[in-house]
């Protein structure tokens, strides 16, 4: 097996290189195969919050790979404990993959300094609270906390993601980004996830360039029509924004502004963690 070398990038290009192998029988010009380790993170990534658990040939058909290739692979899976086989025998992520991912994972040091801070917010609101940080195009959302008897609908789990234009959290975010990446992500198609979501470039410019100059974020039923989010930006030691602190209120007029300066207040006590040390923040959104 070799490496097939990617072509058109130069040091320093701030993409993300797949990395793909041939065997050196496809070397007469046949396409080049897809990694056994791409596909097994396709396999990965075809659980989610709607889809826990899963029979071999749905993963197969979510993730795109032929049955006999999916049965192979998960079985390697299942063995390294990346994976877990029920009585059932549906599939489900294993112990072993949280473990892996809990160790030095700076997303989830900057959710354990959060946690207490969120956990004030979320007594003095009663509202759904949220921790989250940008990847890509979407919001990846670390920490949930959920308000028994919240008035305001929220579709949105611990490891769940949203695209970023639809949610406070984005906006939050995005706003805090060079304008070429604001750019690309404008340029890119966005999503209607309600009658209310907000696809517009040119409106979303806007909303970004408020964002930033009121310091916070607010959106009305992009992701559900009964609800709004209100997002600010969590800073690092070096002034860089790493997470988004965000609540969800019903969607009616004056439940916005009352919910903003604990937002903030919350946010200053986080940065202030971090700053003293308890987790390294320089990854920058």
């Amino acid at each position: 097996m070799r490496k097939v070398p990617c072509v058109g990038s130069q040091p320093g290009d701030d993409v993300r290189v797949k990395a793909v192998v041939r065997d050196e029988s496809d070397a007469g010009g046949s396409p080049p195969r897809e990694s056994l380790l791409s596909r097994a993170v396709r396999i990965l990534e075809a659980f989610d919050a709607g889809h826990p658990s899963l029979p071999v040939a749905a993963i197969a058909r979510r993730a795109d790979i032929p049955v006999p290739t999916t049965y192979r692979l998960v079985g390697d899976l299942v063995d390294l404990g990346l994976l877990e086989r029920g009585s059932d025998r549906r599939v489900r992520v294993g112990v072993r993959m949280w473990e892996l991912a809990s160790r030095s994972s700076e997303a989830v040091s900057l959710r354990d300094v959060a946690i207490p801070f969120m956990d004030d917010l979320h007594a003095a609101v009663r509202q759904h609270t949220q921790l989250a940080v940008l990847e890509g195009a979407e919001v990846l959302y670390l920490e949930r906390k959920s308000a028994r008897g919240a008035e305001a609908a929220n579709i949105t789990r611990t490891a769940s993601r949203l695209p970023w234009h639809a949610c406070s959290s984005g906006l939050a975010l995005v706003a805090h980004t060079s304008v070429t990446a604001q750019e690309m992500l404008l340029s890119a198609r966005l999503e209607q996830l309600t009658s209310l979501t907000v696809t517009d470039p040119a409106e979303l410019r806007r909303q970004l360039a408020e964002t930033r100059y009121r310091g916070y974020a607010a959106v009305h039923g992009s992701v559900h029509e009964q609800a709004a989010g209100v997002a600010v930006p969590i800073q690092g030691p070096d002034d860089q924004v790493v997470a988004a602190l965000s609540v969800i209120v019903p969607n009616e007029e004056g439940r916005v502004a009352p919910v903003v300066p604990a937002l903030l207040t919350t946010a200053r006590g986080i940065r202030r963690a971090l700053a003293a040390g308890h987790v390294p923040a320089d990854r920058p959104v």
